[in-house]
Parts: structure tokens; sequence; C-alpha cells
């Protein structure tokens, strides 16, 4: 009597175990800031896209030969590549790449959720000044389940 009570209590205990586990959904934010140009040359260079739930952005280069050819000497590896992924971290409303420099000097990208710029933080001795690299034309936000 006793086995046959433990047996049906630990089928009971797997079947709730394995509906919770069915029922339990969550949802990541993706943003990606489609069709950015850089107003100083006028060519169109990235696409950003925002993982939030694994905190990392990826930046795709897009290039035509026209620029691909005036810029080639630029950023060698990005070219190879294609793409460059950073961790990001949120701060303030804002999503910032990680720092790339030197504690005293050190630069990241900056975005935000609904702001089609881009912009990009430079830190001099704890001075800092943001600038807008370039301005997106479609910001695309997607919830994606998992």
């Amino acid at each position: 009597m006793l086995k046959k009570k433990t047996i049906t209590n630990f089928i009971k205990y797997i079947i709730i175990f394995f509906t919770l586990n069915l029922c339990v959904v969550s949802y990541a934010e993706i943003i990606i800031f489609k069709d950015c140009e850089n107003k100083t040359d006028g060519f169109k260079k990235n696409e950003y896209t925002l993982d939030i739930e694994k905190s990392l952005m990826t930046r795709i280069f897009i290039y035509d030969k026209k620029t691909y050819k005036k810029y080639r000497l630029n950023d060698i590896n990005t070219k190879k590549e294609n793409s460059i992924t950073r961790f990001i971290y949120k701060e303030d409303g804002q999503f910032l790449t990680d720092k790339l420099g030197y504690p005293q000097f050190y630069t990241q990208l900056v975005f935000e959720k609904d702001n089609p710029n881009i912009m990009i933080k430079s830190v001099i001795n704890n001075e800092a000044g943001i600038t807008n690299l370039a301005k997106c034309k479609k910001i695309e936000t997607f919830q994606s389940k998992s």
C-alpha cells in the first residue's frame, strides 16, 4: 500500500513538473536599427541588432562597391568578417556597448530604444562627450518567445 502511494505521488509530481515547465514562457526583446547613414560621408554604413536578453550588440557592415573602394583602408578586419559583436548593458534608459580603450580614454556606442540616432561616447580623464555617429531610417522591435 505504501509503495503504491509513493509511486502515484511520484507520477503526480512528474506531471506537475512538466506542465509547469510547458506553461513558463519567457520573452526576449530584440531591437534592430536599419538603414543607418553617417551624415558626414553620406553612405549607408551599418545595421545594428541589440539582443537585450543576451546583452549583445551585433553590427553588420553594409557596403556597396563605390563606398568600399573609397574607404577600403578603414577597419580592414570588419570588412573581412562583415560583422562585429560587442557586449551591451543598460544605464539610465540607454544601451551602451562595452568600453573600448584604456581607463583614461575609452569610447562606447550609445543606443536609445526609440531614438533613431546612434551616438558615440568618448571619455578622456573622466570628461565625457557624446556626438552623433549615424541616423537610422528604421527601428524594429521584436518580442521573441523562448
